[in-house]
């Protein structure tokens, strides 16, 4: 089968496609083709068939409430090829010439509780993974509809375990059966990696500002650990503004307690709590962890008042806050909007 795709900036074939993801067909033959979350709630990939049928796996993604599913409009996430098909996209597409996604398979290895409803668990893979810090995978479990997106808190430039973090939520299916049972030594597909919320300390020579709320963190840390690795602290400084409800829901704190005395004073830890005043200044057992209160957003604009205008903002978490996180790295910090990269997760 072969899509051939119609973009602002040209004409591309995708051949030998056997009946799979149409987004992530695209990516792993090097183009770059819109997308944000890669699972079907931002509606970012959106494309229009023009001639040819698609199959669409999930057909009430929130990502298609803002297309116009009558004149063919599709989430390419969403989106499996029955046969020969022609889309138009409306965005320029060119080749990357970075290391391109791919398909691999892996096993959860392990697992571990780190609140009431956050955990951690590792993903051993079949082969090594290149991947940037800030990137993510898309997780298919057996059994279960769709892919989820989560972020990498580990770093390597290449390796074949990954780590992730994942919040229970009602009516999340994932989350559900992570907690719900046994799940070490389960199969997983991933698909990777993807994700253009990255940092790269070779080539940007800039203070970092992180805003993250909740499981947001999780992109965070592979940020830290990769700035950690390369001695960026040496060079530059680094403000984190980690939001949770209490203490009790903080968490990767010894992690983070860690990566602040490896940077010798440069880099400041905030743990944010929206939901209780803190008793004290800092943390009770990690003294390099201040403490604040309220929105982690409102931390942020107390705390970058002086301005960051040459920091890069990397920001993730739920929608509202990281949209109140970034308007306070634009207007506050006057960080430019070029250098703001982000993860709404929906």
């Amino acid at each position: 089968m072969t899509i051939r795709i119609e973009t602002k900036s040209g004409e591309f074939e995708l051949a030998g496609i056997s009946n799979g993801n149409i987004l992530f067909s695209g990516l792993a033959q090097g183009l770059t083709l819109p997308y944000e979350c890669a699972t079907g709630t931002c509606g970012t990939c959106r494309a229009r068939v023009m001639s040819g049928t698609v199959d669409i796996v999930w057909d009430a993604a929130p990502g298609f409430a803002r297309l116009k599913r009558d004149k063919g409009d599709i989430l390419m996430c969403q989106a499996h090829t029955k046969g020969d098909c022609v889309l138009r996209i409306p965005s320029d597409v060119g080749i990357s010439e970075r290391p391109r996604p791919r398909q691999f398979s892996g096993e959860i290895t392990k697992t571990r509780l780190l609140t009431h409803d956050v955990v951690h668990f590792d993903v051993a893979l079949d082969a090594r993974m290149p991947f940037d810090a800030g990137q993510f995978v898309v997780l298919a479990a057996p059994g279960m509809a769709g892919g989820r997106a989560y972020s990498m808190v580990n770093y390597a430039p290449e390796t074949d375990r990954l780590s992730f973090v994942v919040k229970k939520k009602p009516g999340g299916g994932f989350s559900q059966w992570m907690f719900g049972g046994a799940v070490q030594g389960s199969r997983l597909r991933v698909f990777g990696a993807v994700g253009k919320a990255t940092f790269r300390p070779a080539v940007e020579a800039n203070d970092l500002v992180i805003v993250a709320g909740g499981s947001g963190i999780a992109g965070m840390m592979s940020i830290l650990e990769c700035a950690i690795a390369a001695g960026h602290f040496e060079r530059h400084r680094g403000r984190v503004y980690f939001g949770v409800r209490t203490l009790a829901d903080g968490f990767y704190l010894s992690e983070l307690s860690r990566f602040s005395i490896a940077a010798k004073g440069a880099l400041t830890i905030s743990l944010v709590l929206s939901h209780e005043p803190p008793l004290r200044d800092t943390h009770p057992e990690f003294p390099e962890i201040r403490l604040d209160t309220g929105f982690v957003h409102e931390a942020a604009a107390r705390g970058l008042e002086a301005g960051a205008e040459t920091a890069l903002g990397f920001v993730a978490g739920p929608p509202p806050m990281v949209d109140g996180a970034i308007r306070v790295l634009l207007k506050d910090a006057r960080i430019p909007a070029r250098s703001i990269r982000y993860d709404k997760f929906g």
